[in-house]
């Protein structure tokens, strides 16, 4: 969560009193995080653990801002990987990917017009 709050400036709407699941403002939407231990509690079947060695899920958590490439390094400076630097998308969105310290993939990028 720690990433997130000082990569993105999201704030804290909650967190549970042992620290095992929280959940951060977004805008419209809210960011939530288990712990490892509240997921196993929670999914009766097994689940695939993110793992910043392995291949990143073929999904992505996208946020938008004006300024992609401070954002980036924003990112890299505190724990995330370069994926993809910056491009421009035929449509006119400009587009990179990192992965934040867990390994999950995220999307920075130009809000489509």
């Amino acid at each position: 969560m720690s990433f997130y709050e000082h990569v993105f400036d999201f704030q804290r709407k909650f967190i549970a009193p042992d620290g095992s699941y929280g959940e951060l403002i977004t805008g419209e939407t809210t960011l939530s995080f288990a712990s490892l231990e509240l997921a196993k509690t929670n999914l009766a079947k097994e689940f695939i653990e993110s793992n910043p060695r392995n291949k990143p899920f073929a999904m992505e958590i996208g946020f938008t801002t004006l300024e992609v490439d401070a954002l980036v390094a924003k990112a890299v400076k505190a724990g995330a990987t370069l994926v993809a630097p910056s491009s421009i998308k035929p449509w006119g969105q400009t587009v990179a990917y990192v992965r934040d310290p867990n390994g999950f993939l995220v999307e920075i990028c130009t809000p489509m017009s």
